[in-house]
């Protein structure tokens, strides 16, 4: 595979469905989940101590649900996803900083 086909094919993977689901309906209301979704990706050619050339590249994707619109009737509404892991972070590190300034302070 070329850096161009690499390069074409990304073009083809980033698309608004990436980020929007299929909406999916049911007892007359639409949900429409959503992510959020980043990535990267590269390339480069050279060659060898014997002169052979060679080229290649990557790209990567991550996808993160955010939440979904649903839709009733005339009325949109947005609910976000809950992410439990980035929750319990939180809540470990903000005790741990408790701790910490809690054994700092002078008796």
């Amino acid at each position: 595979m070329t850096i161009e086909d690499l390069l074409n094919r990304a073009r083809d993977t980033f698309t608004a469905r990436l980020v929007y689901a299929e909406p999916h309906e049911r007892d007359g209301v639409t949900v429409i989940p959503a992510a959020r979704v980043y990535g990267g990706g590269g390339g480069g050619t050279g060659s060898d101590h014997t002169g052979r050339r060679g080229d290649g590249g990557g790209l990567g994707l991550v996808a993160r649900p955010v939440g979904a619109f649903v839709i009733r009737g005339e009325e949109v509404n947005w609910v976000p996803a809950v992410d439990v892991n980035r929750l319990i972070l939180t809540a470990a590190a903000t005790a741990l900083g408790a701790v910490f300034l809690h054994r700092r302070q002078p008796r």
